[in-house]
């Protein structure tokens, strides 16, 4: 091979090498540049959301624990604990603490990871979200009796605290609440139905740190969070720990559901209200017939909930999808406040 023709061919091969050495090092400063501009975003826009609450240091979990004490306790009173959904936050609750604040405490917090909580050392099962939020209450000096509020998931852990400091719980109210039975009953629906694959909370909290998330904010976040609401999202609540605990919240449900499968509350006055607008479950790729199953077990399951207690009513949220805190938050505040009026006046 003439010695011309080897020159060029090692030319050009350490050209290529140069050229790619050159782009792996751009997409390395790139990358580098997103994770250093999220940063100084994030910096900044948490400044925008100061926290509102106090953090508490939770000993069992090793954790800061953010909770927010609204209105004056007032003797004889239940103090009303907002127990949030997935995914959701202290913040999910709008206006409704502020209302219920004249006539009780109103106590709304952040689970671990959530928000401005910090991340748990101990799994994230139903029995340790409920014995860290009661060991809150203890070291923040508040006292039961409580009615519990929850919303969806929170519904469940709002019963897994009635059921495990019974004495303490004199009501609650159940919004729109996920069942003990709902996962076991839909799994078959779900599984032939979607092919849908969640992105995993690694990969969420990557586009987070990277920039990702708050560059392409309304494409990702379109149909997932309110567009006045996204740059508290990404500020204050999208953080890798919050995806993490919600992905672990998830996969950990099936200790909660076997703990209060077949409750029973005795006579304490429980409120289910309902969604009266049924989820569009076709978002997610089901079919017409698969959702309309899907929406028949769910409402099953909340009159199911009735149950639970001696003292149940049904109160169907008719203007409302699931995020009934949203759709009909006065509706949220009429039924606590009956529920609270029930509770004092058996107390007193």
């Amino acid at each position: 091979m003439p010695s011309e023709l080897i020159s060029n061919t090692t030319i050009r091969k350490a050209r290529w090498k140069k050229g790619l050495l050159f782009s792996f090092l751009f997409l390395i400063i790139l990358i580098g540049s997103g994770f250093v501009y999220e940063m100084i975003a994030s910096k900044l826009g948490e400044q925008a959301f100061p926290m509102q609450g106090k953090l508490i240091q939770i000993d069992s979990g090793n954790y800061q624990l953010h909770l927010q004490r609204t209105g004056e306790s007032r003797k004889g009173v239940p103090t009303i604990i907002m127990e949030a959904g997935s995914g959701e936050t202290s913040l999910s609750w709008g206006d409704i603490p502020a209302q219920l604040a004249p006539f009780a405490t109103v106590v709304t917090y952040d689970r671990a990871g959530y928000a401005w909580s910090t991340k748990a050392r101990t799994e994230r099962t139903g029995e340790h979200i409920v014995r860290e939020l009661h060991e809150a209450l203890d070291k923040e000096g508040i006292k039961g009796p409580y009615i519990l509020v929850g919303h969806s998931l929170g519904g469940m852990y709002a019963r897994l605290f009635a059921q495990t400091y019974r004495e303490e719980v004199t009501g609650l109210v159940l919004i729109d609440a996920r069942t003990e039975d709902y996962m076991r009953e839909t799994a078959s629906i779900y599984a032939q139905e979607t092919n849908q694959e969640r992105p995993s909370a690694f990969l969420l909290g990557l586009m987070k740190s990277s920039g990702v998330l708050r560059l392409f904010q309304d494409s990702l976040l379109e149909g997932l969070v309110a567009k006045e609401k996204r740059s508290q999202f990404i500020n204050v609540i999208a953080k890798p720990s919050y995806f993490d605990a919600v992905e672990e919240e998830v996969k950990l449900l099936g200790s909660t559901e076997d703990a209060i499968r077949g409750q029973k509350l005795g006579d304490i006055p429980v409120r289910v209200i309902p969604r009266g607008i049924p989820h569009p479950f076709s978002n997610a790729g089901i079919s017409e017939q698969g959702a309309k199953k899907l929406e028949e077990i769910w409402q099953a399951g909340q009159r199911r909930m009735l149950d639970i207690s001696m003292n149940s009513k049904l109160i169907v949220a008719t203007k409302s999808g699931h995020m009934v805190i949203n759709d009909e938050p006065q509706l949220v505040v009429d039924v606590t406040k009956e529920v609270l009026s029930l509770t004092t006046a058996t107390k007193n």
